[in-house]
């Protein structure tokens, strides 16, 4: 029973709050039975796992979450246990997208309306980050990350005006931005073409995460009525 908070494992879950430690250590940390089932589901098992009133003092435990509502069980993973498989032939591919709750839900999104991957460029929210970690819901051990550059083609760009009807097309890899700077325009200039979801008068854009989602629902609705 761990009753110190100098023990190793909870020092080494609080050093994995910091992306520069778990870049270095290659770890990252999930908090709540959920998470760490969704992981066992997909065959990975945790590094560390510490739960409360077994092998860790609650207090402890609590004292270590980054969580409200302290959660009974903390584990630790491994970064490249997460799937490195082939991609399916449709995702999402994000540019600069920092907010780490958009970054998961995205994640959970492909997970939910897929297979679906999802691309990361320089500059995105780290996927194992805390938030990002609980916005995903377990969908993180299941959905294929990829390099931004990786993206299979043809990479259609979706832009607030001026595009195709989604509706038209078939995707590969929808590209999306960050809300505020969107596509700069050498990312542009790399799409293969651009699509604009049709929005109501006077409407201005959508959510990152909202615009994710029906650009994979309207590829599902698609294949389901071909």
């Amino acid at each position: 029973m761990i009753t110190s908070a100098e023990n190793r494992t909870l020092k080494l879950v609080r050093r994995l709050a910091s992306a520069r430690q778990r870049e270095k250590l290659g770890l990252f940390v999930c908090e709540g039975e959920d998470l760490v089932d969704a992981a066992r589901g997909e065959g990975i098992e945790p590094v560390e796992l510490l739960v409360a009133g077994e092998n860790v003092e609650p207090q402890l435990l609590a004292d270590v979450s980054t969580l409200g509502h302290p959660p009974r069980v903390i584990a630790i993973f491994r970064r490249e246990d997460l799937k490195r498989r082939d991609p399916p032939p449709t995702g999402l591919a994000l540019w600069r997208v920092g907010d780490p709750g958009n970054v998961g839900t995205l994640i959970r999104t492909a997970d939910s309306l897929g297979p679906a991957f999802v691309a990361l460029s320089d500059g995105c929210a780290d996927p194992t980050g805390p938030k990002a970690v609980r916005a995903s819901m377990g969908a993180l051990f299941r959905v294929p990350l990829l390099a931004f550059e990786n993206a299979p083609r043809p990479w259609i760009a979706l832009v607030p005006r001026g595009g195709e009807d989604l509706s038209d097309l078939d995707g590969a890899t929808f590209v999306l931005g960050a809300e505020r700077e969107g596509l700069p325009e050498d990312v542009l200039a790399r799409c293969d073409l651009r699509a604009t979801i049709r929005l109501a008068s006077g409407a201005e854009s959508l959510n990152v995460a909202a615009a994710g989602a029906i650009a994979l629902y309207e590829q599902t609705r698609r294949r389901s009525t071909a």
